[in-house]
């Protein structure tokens, strides 16, 4: 969509282009330069179908750096100059350790949407601290179970237990990090209260030990690419750790895999834009924002040609309902949809990714560590 700003330019220039060929100043002007975003996001958010239209009407650049993971995230922050980043895209888990390092600033509410917002997504837990706001939800998905269809049913991947089977030994993927994947094995084990991150010792050892006697049905361990191309050449059958934001962009490409939310419940993965400290480009930042929340900005969050996602508001849902009823059907955003991810999450069936509370979140990589080297 073209802004009235660059109609009105289009017809200036065509009235006077006369007088244009005698200012080349003014030309050089109306040439600037574009203002640049430096970005630190998971694949995806600053290409083109994401921040295209945006990058136009605005005259701006995202110049992206690409992370997986919200622990190779902190690391990137760390190792910059302050300033470095100017909008940060972060694991929701992540914003504390963003806000008590001083790498965010804070942002104000007063500009964003959050009447829009399903009720469960207004002062989302770990983005505010009382009533200040430090980030703001953009979009998640939901983890479950991900498996090739024609090698297991829906009904046996309706529970974690279905990476045991013997139909996918030696196929059975993980995605390489260590929250989703020991979060499944956390819920598989029954700790889905106060949450499966929110473990005692014992439960701790027992989610340990689980996971280790997966070890012979293991085929291997992969990072975002490999996720994809693993389960599109059906090199793996059945994967941990992952959910729609995988198979949702392969069953478009007509690859035969699908992700439920099994029985024991799924985990909620929640994607939110921080303003990086020091930056000084905060109108069109928060412009941006805005512009993600609007509908026609979660259509295309929605649509994420790297990977899917699911919209906090309200108006979102109406908006894919609207535009594309296919893609709302086959990620749960019809209200009658068994799974719907608001009433899933109404239920109890869906938990919010978390960092472990009880153990370090060294703990659980060093035993990640541990069990891929078995």
């Amino acid at each position: 969509m073209k802004s009235t700003s660059a109609l009105t330019r289009r017809g200036f220039m065509t009235g006077v282009a006369g007088a244009a060929l005698s200012t080349p100043m003014l030309n050089r002007a109306w040439a600037a330069e574009p203002t640049v975003i430096n970005m630190l996001a998971w694949y995806g958010h600053a290409e083109p179908d994401i921040v295209g239209e945006f990058e136009a009407a605005n005259n701006v650049k995202f110049v992206p750096k690409y992370y997986a993971g919200g622990d190779n995230m902190l690391a990137l922050i760390a190792q910059s100059p302050p300033g470095t980043y100017d909008l940060i895209l972060s694991d929701a888990e992540f914003v504390q350790q963003l806000n008590a390092a001083g790498y965010i600033e804070q942002m104000d509410a007063s500009l964003y949407p959050f009447d829009d917002f399903f009720p469960e997504y207004q002062h989302f837990p770990g983005h505010w601290v009382g009533d200040d706001l430090w980030s703001v939800m953009v979009r998640y998905g939901l983890l479950g179970v991900s498996y090739n269809t024609e090698a297991l049913t829906r009904e046996e991947a309706m529970s974690y237990n279905c990476f045991w089977n013997e139909k996918v030994k030696g196929k059975v993927g993980h995605f390489d990090w260590h929250l989703p994947n020991l979060g499944q094995m956390s819920l598989l084990m029954g700790n889905d209260k106060p949450s499966p991150f929110d473990i005692s010792e014992d439960a701790w050892e027992a989610v340990q030990e689980k996971t280790m006697s997966l070890k012979p049905q293991v085929g291997g361990y992969f990072d975002y690419g490999g996720t994809f191309s693993s389960l599109k050449n059906g090199e793996m059958l059945a994967m941990c750790g992952i959910g729609d934001w995988i198979t949702g962009v392969l069953q478009k490409d007509g690859a035969p895999v699908a992700s439920v939310i099994p029985e024991e419940g799924g985990i909620q993965w929640t994607e939110s834009y921080s303003i990086g400290k020091g930056t000084t480009k905060h109108d069109i930042i928060n412009k941006f924002i805005q512009y993600m929340l609007s509908p026609e900005g979660q259509v295309k969050s929605i649509e994420m040609a790297a990977y899917p996602g699911l919209s906090p508001t309200k108006s979102g849902w109406k908006a894919i309902q609207a535009t594309n009823p296919e893609e709302a059907k086959r990620s749960g955003m019809l209200e009658d949809s068994d799974q719907n991810p608001i009433k899933m999450y109404q239920e109890g069936r869906v938990h919010i990714r978390d960092i472990p509370r009880q153990q370090s979140l060294e703990d659980w990589n060093d035993f990640w560590s541990e069990y891929k080297t078995a």
